[in-house]
């Protein structure tokens, strides 16, 4: 019986522990990875809750001659994740999320024109610090991205990228 008061101690204690650190209101910034050709995205978080967030990223591609084959690639991509977080210790919280997005391109290659439209879903995870009294928040995570409707190859993606954001 003692034993089982203590663990249940132990389980109250790490549950309080684990709760979310305080999350700014909005965070705007850049998340550079690789998404698909993507590169850089503009990134939008906004707190639903104690230890909840909304996080939106636009995405856009224009390049000409990729590879000098008369490649000309267009695109953009939307993204909105609903997002978990969860303290670790010293201005580091790790996350989790799901959620999904839409795109469009357009590509024209040796004279022929393309143009599609596509879903997907996405989930999401990853790790962030705060700096404390300087509003700046920096996050490394990975993205799979599943569906596409035939932008993406065998209907999968993911990317792992790197975020800095300014938060108020």
């Amino acid at each position: 019986m003692k034993r089982i008061i203590l663990v249940a101690i132990m389980l109250i204690g790490l549950v309080g522990t684990t709760q979310a650190q305080d999350i700014s209101k909005n965070a705007l910034g850049l998340r550079f990875g690789d998404s698909g050709g993507f590169g850089g995205e503009i990134s939008y978080q906004r707190k639903l809750a104690t230890d909840n967030r909304l996080e939106l990223d636009l995405g856009w591609r224009n390049r000409s001659n990729f590879n000098n084959n008369g490649y000309d690639d267009k695109a953009v991509k939307l993204t909105g994740l609903y997002q978990w977080v969860w303290k670790i210790d010293g201005g580091f919280n790790w996350y989790a999320g799901v959620g999904g997005g839409l795109g469009s391109f357009n590509y024209d290659t040796n004279g022929n024109s393309y143009h599609d439209t596509f879903v997907f879903g996405a989930g999401d995870i990853g790790i962030e610090y705060g700096f404390g009294e300087v509003p700046i928040l920096l996050s490394l995570d990975f993205r799979p991205e599943f569906g596409g409707n035939g932008y993406y190859k065998n209907s999968y993606n993911s990317d792992v990228a790197l975020a800095i954001k300014y938060q108020f």
